[in-house]
């Protein structure tokens, strides 16, 4: 937990120029990355049945604050790699089994959730380095490469491959130059 969001920090303050601590006290993303990471590591690692049920009281009340405060909804089920970076808040939706991949953008007005029938009902995994643009939509059980660039308002509900840029309603494989000028980060 505690080294994905200091990379989730780290990633804010290299993208915003600022020292870490103004990051921390000013950017609404990092407030839903901080509820998100204490809530998915009271569920994963707090094992005391009377302590367990006291934090996670208190993480859905930190979590419904956090929604109505930024609106950014980020459930503590989904799996999110280090540094994640959301640009701008709010309209922002991860649903319960979202999967995504370290270093990744999310802009404003962004959903990403379930969608399906049958055998292909579930939630999309995105890779590393994907860049989602404001008011994208990725829905469904679809994964998505790694170093992807999806475009503004795109509606994904197809697998993307690596390096893809994806745009359109239905959104459509139009280059294959990938997200490596939007995802930036410190190489360690």
């Amino acid at each position: 937990m505690f080294d994905n969001f200091r990379e989730d920090v780290d990633r804010c303050a290299y993208m915003e120029e600022g020292p870490w601590w103004w990051c921390l006290l000013t950017r609404q993303g990092l407030w839903a990355l901080t509820e998100y990471r204490f809530s998915r590591w009271v569920g994963k690692n707090v094992r005391f049945p009377g302590l367990r049920q006291a934090l996670k009281l208190y993480c859905f009340v930190w979590h419904k604050w956090i929604e109505i405060l930024t609106g950014i909804d980020i459930h503590h089920s989904c799996e999110i790699g280090k540094g994640l970076y959301i640009g701008h808040f709010g309209g922002i939706f991860l649903a319960s089994g979202v999967r995504m991949g370290d270093y990744c953008n999310l802009s404003q007005d962004v959903s990403i959730g379930w969608a399906g029938r049958g055998e292909k009902r579930g939630c999309p995994a995105l890779g590393d380095r994907v860049y989602v643009a404001p008011g994208a939509k990725i829905i469904g059980k679809i994964t998505v490469g790694n170093d992807v660039a999806i475009g503004a308002n795109a509606v994904v509900t197809k697998d993307l491959p690596d390096n893809a840029v994806a745009v359109g309603v239905p959104a459509k494989v139009i280059s294959h130059e990938g997200s490596a000028d939007f995802i930036l980060y410190r190489k360690r």
